[in-house]
């Protein structure tokens, strides 16, 4: 009686195992790809360009593309969206400071890099392979989805851009005051022109 129904899980055992090793491979090379910001962005470009040559010279899986684009979207939203929304969680104070005198609240993504990176990574590859079946493409009018998806994404970011007004916080490290430390005296008196 012990051996019944005990056979299937003794051979679902070694794909088991090689799926859970191929996973921390993958990991492993993943977590060391975390410092290296610019090639990553570099190799998803590539990639994005290998898909948009694929949609252009296969003429078609518009619609693919559009579902890609919203998600893109979505994702952008995601990536400069603060974790906690001050519209959304009203408290007792600001959330993030508003004058040189509250304290330090660093700016924390809803999306941090990393995950929109990788995010946006896996869904070009997956629209990619979509690419290769023709179920995926429906015939469209890809103009009046490309002016649509325009017309989304200005619409989408000036809400963006009036929420990070109001609540005066900027997602990005440009135009941020940078704080190097202290200067030796021999340093700051050779800059001055006396």
């Amino acid at each position: 009686m012990e051996g019944v129904g005990g056979g299937s899980s003794s051979s679902g055992a070694p794909i088991n195992q090689w799926r859970h090793d191929a996973w921390k491979v993958f990991q492993f090379y993943l977590d060391k790809t975390t410092p290296h910001v610019v090639y990553r962005w570099v190799g998803t470009f590539v990639l994005a360009v290998i898909y948009a040559l694929r949609v252009y010279y296969v003429q078609g899986f518009y619609i693919v593309t559009y579902g890609l684009g919203i998600y893109l979207l979505n994702l952008l939203i995601g990536f400069l969206s603060p974790l906690v929304d001050p519209e959304l969680e009203p408290s007792d104070g600001p959330l993030l400071p508003t004058k040189g005198s509250d304290d330090f609240k660093p700016f924390i993504r809803r999306l941090p890099e990393f995950k929109f990176w990788y995010t946006i990574t896996k869904a070009f590859c997956i629209a990619f392979v979509m690419t290769f079946f023709s179920m995926f493409d429906v015939p469209v009018f890809w103009p009046i989805l490309l002016c649509y998806w325009i017309v989304l994404f200005v619409l989408t970011m000036k809400r963006q851009i009036v929420h990070m007004i109001k609540y005066k916080y900027i997602p990005f490290n440009i135009g941020k005051q940078k704080y190097g430390g202290k200067k030796s005296a021999a340093s700051s008196s050779g800059s001055r022109g006396d």
